[in-house]
This record gives C-alpha cells, structure tokens and sequence, in this order.
C-alpha cells in the first residue's frame, strides 16, 4: 500500500456540493460551502491538501458568495414588500376585494 502524497483528504467536492445545493434550494447551505472551501484553499496553500483541488474549492467559494449576495438581496426586497405593502395598503382597501 502507498501512503497518501497529502496528509489531509480534500474537502472541495464537498464544498461545491454545499455551495450548489445553497444555490438551488436553500441558501443558508452555501454558508456551510463556503467554510469548507476556505478551510480547503486555506490547507492548500498550507501544503497539507492536493492543489489539484483548487479549482473545485475557488469554484465552490465563487458559488457561495453569489449566493450570499442573491439571498441577502431577496431578504431586502421581501422586507420592503412588507414594509411599503403595509405602507399602501390598509384594510379598507383589503375589504374591496
């Protein structure tokens, strides 16, 4: 048997499959793939984990930052629809309907 060229086995499939799922169903995830793609850039640079990696590992960080931004965004909108909603409308209005 061979020893493992790297002490540490890469954690960036990993990442990127957090970062996706962040992507398609629910946001708050991609939080969990970006860690884990900056803990794996972060061994990498260390030496402790393959380079071959890094290219998963920045895509995943990549995927969990437009996500963060997309999901703070919704959370914007979403709260001044409740907000200006509240602000337009009141329940008379409501009651025509």
């Amino acid at each position: 048997m061979t020893t493992p060229a790297y002490p540490e086995a890469s954690q960036a499939t990993s990442a990127l499959i957090w970062s996706i799922v962040g992507l398609v169903c629910c946001g708050p995830a991609a939080i969990v793939g970006y860690i884990q793609a900056r803990n794996e850039l972060e061994a990498i640079t260390a030496g402790r984990r393959d380079p071959a990696n890094q290219g998963t590992a920045n895509a995943a960080r990549i995927i969990a930052i437009v996500v963060g931004v997309l999901f703070l965004i919704g959370t914007v909108i979403f709260l001044a629809f409740i907000v200006l909603g509240g602000a337009f409308f009141t329940i008379e209005d409501v009651q025509g309907f």
